[in-house]
């Protein structure tokens, strides 16, 4: 089984008649994905151009749809209120897109997710999303399709059943394009995805490599794991300390921003080295000492699965 979410999983988009909402919503749809409706407040009773139906409220389309996921593109002084608007109205897997939404804000929202809605998971913010690979264009809810919330390119990845090499690995990354980059090699090297999750950059977020490394262990259709960090933070060392006490299949890793120049910032918001940590060399040391291959350059993730695997 895959992780998180399924063909069977039913999908709202929060911002959905925004230009970034609907067009992502008409590409999830036409993945395979249940695209069920959307929440613009105001806008209740319309349709976008999809014929989806919008309510004001997610707990009114909860209600009217039976949806248990939301793809969230609110602009970022909402988000953190449309992520617990999600939660409060029993939404059980909540994946904000968004970007730039305010540090303060995310930890508001950690904090009231743990206290009060231990039932919603939250993947994001600022992150791709997540995907269960399915046959690109199936009919949702169909036995070939799978599962896209986000704005991953669907076509590239590749049902773990219809792996040429019967093998599937399953891909964490703090890096939106690399995401893609090990998608796109390791379906080169024959192996399909169970499930591919971007978990975003940002310093403060929901689903972290230790929590999807627990899942990918207990999924009987992962056979491998491709987990991309990079520097900033600890992250990374506290996953490779899971990885050597929890951990049996292979890992396969990657740190981004080695080359950066000491003191420069790069990319995410959580990319930031401060205090002596979260240099790349200290997490990659960490990573081999706990066992996982490790990655010279991005353009070596397929091959290096693959040798993983003993392919």
């Amino acid at each position: 089984m895959p992780i998180l979410v399924d063909r069977n999983t039913r999908v709202i988009t929060q911002g959905i008649t925004g230009s970034a909402g609907q067009f992502h919503t008409t590409k999830c749809l036409a993945y395979g994905t249940q695209m069920v409706g959307g929440v613009t407040p105001g806008k209740g009773g319309l349709e976008d151009e999809n014929g989806l139906p919008v309510f004001d409220t997610v707990a009114k389309a909860v209600e009217e749809t039976g949806a248990t996921a939301s793809m969230i593109f609110v602009p970022p002084p909402f988000a953190a209120d449309a992520i617990l608007e999600a939660a409060d109205a029993g939404i059980t897997l909540a994946i904000c897109i968004t970007e730039h939404v305010p540090v303060l804000d995310m930890m508001r929202v950690k904090a009231t997710l743990a206290a009060k809605f231990p039932h919603c998971t939250l993947l994001g913010p600022n992150c791709p999303g997540v995907i269960t690979p399915g046959v690109d264009g199936a009919k949702p809810g169909s036995e070939e399709a799978g599962c896209k919330i986000g704005i991953m390119p669907g076509y590239i990845h590749v049902p773990a059943e219809k792996a040429p090499t019967g093998k599937a690995v399953g891909i964490i990354s703090r890096s939106g394009t690399l995401t893609y980059e090990a998608v796109w090699q390791t379906a080169n090297r024959g192996l399909g995805q169970s499930t591919c999750v971007g978990i975003g950059g940002d310093p403060v977020r929901g689903l972290n490599f230790v929590d999807l490394l627990g899942m990918f262990q207990e999924d009987e259709q992962t056979d491998g794991i491709v987990m991309i960090g990079e520097i900033g933070g600890t992250d990374e060392e506290t996953a490779a300390a899971f990885i050597k006490k929890s951990v049996t299949k292979p890992v396969t890793a990657f740190i981004a921003g080695r080359t950066a120049p000491p003191g420069r910032r790069m990319g995410h918001a959580g990319a930031i080295i401060s205090g002596g940590e979260g240099g790349a060399e200290s997490k990659l040391d960490a990573l081999r000492a706990a066992g996982c291959s490790v990655a010279e350059s991005p353009a070596d993730l397929g091959s290096t699965m693959a040798a993983a695997l003993g392919l």
